[in-house]
């Protein structure tokens, strides 16, 4: 399972995801330095880390290299979640706090996720559609409402006019320790 990315490899892994295509240290150099003063071996050691963690793969290029993400920020998002959701003593304790501290929107995205999830689980010919799936009590409607409109911002979205995530429709994909 993923440990969270680091401030500086987050600041890398943005650039990476948000570009979608191969990236040099060097690009990644010149858009980092337009907020904040940062050395070329600096940014070529985050690099090489993320390379050496699963995060990116690279390819020589001449004497340098052009590094690629392996999985979509959705996924590593996903992969969090999941880990925090996972290591709690009370899931459905976690979860239920977890939507109380959704806004309006994020509930909605919740609902949409929940009806591709359904969608795919349906259309799929190895299962049929459970009676957990098809009950009242599964809607994603059913989500609490939340107790206060403060609380930690959602995952990370995709920025506007990106591809869709690598992995299925809902955005899982494979990704590091998956």
């Amino acid at each position: 399972m993923p440990r969270p990315l680091g401030e500086l490899e987050d600041a890398v892994m943005t650039r990476v995801w948000q570009w979608n295509r191969p990236v040099t240290v060097r690009e990644v150099l010149e858009d980092l330095q337009q907020e904040r003063s940062i050395a070329y071996t600096t940014v070529m050691t985050v690099m090489d880390n993320l390379h050496q963690k699963g995060w990116v793969r690279r390819e020589a290029e001449g004497r340098a290299y052009r590094y690629t993400a392996v999985s979509t920020r959705a996924a590593y998002s996903a992969a969090l979640m999941n880990e925090a959701w996972s290591t709690s003593d009370n899931p459905a304790a976690a979860l239920v706090a977890f939507f109380g501290m959704m806004s309006a929107e994020q509930r909605e995205a919740l609902r949409d996720a929940i009806r591709i999830v359904q969608h795919d689980d349906e259309s799929s010919p190895d299962s049929a559609p459970s009676a957990e799936a098809t009950s009242p009590e599964a809607a994603p409607e059913a989500a609490p409402e939340p107790a206060s409109e403060a609380g930690p911002e959602a995952a990370p979205e995709a920025p506007a006019g990106s591809p869709p995530p690598e992995g299925d429709s809902a955005g899982r994909g494979p990704g590091p320790g998956r």
